[in-house]
């Protein structure tokens, strides 16, 4: 099995004998973020902080090691911000596992079937009550 390393940055992306799978996985995640509306452009108000951002790159292989994708995910490095100044509470709904034991158990006895699926960007449907600024 073949090992593949994720690059670190753009630069080591783009530099990298898989350039093109690069450049087309952040290009498909440009086009999510417009799609989604995920921001405005506006001018920087004076004395207004400006967060940064980078891209997360991943190669993802199966157990045999085929590489099957290429993703990228561009992220705001919201770790420079402060509780109190530039945000209040941040959390991340997770349903318990007992909630979850439940349901397939009344699902079981109801004589039901579950269906799963994957919301691709469903980070991106979240609704900020703060304005956070990011460079493009």
């Amino acid at each position: 099995m073949a090992e593949f390393s994720n690059p670190d940055s753009y630069a080591s992306a783009v530099a990298s004998n898989a350039a093109d799978k690069w450049k087309q996985a952040m290009n498909e995640e440009m086009n999510s973020l417009k799609e989604n509306e995920t921001w405005d452009l506006v001018e920087l108000p004076q004395g207004k902080k400006v967060l940064t951002n980078r891209w997360v790159l991943l190669v993802k292989t199966k157990g045999d090691g085929y590489i099957y994708r290429y993703k990228a995910r561009l992220v705001v490095k919201g770790y420079s911000q402060k509780q109190g100044i530039d945000y209040d509470e941040t959390f991340s709904p997770v349903a318990k596992f007992d909630t979850v034991r439940m349901l397939i158990s009344i699902a079981a006895s109801e004589n039901l079937q579950f269906l799963q699926f994957d919301v691709k960007t469903a980070f991106l449907y979240g609704e900020l009550q703060e304005t956070t600024r990011t460079l493009r």
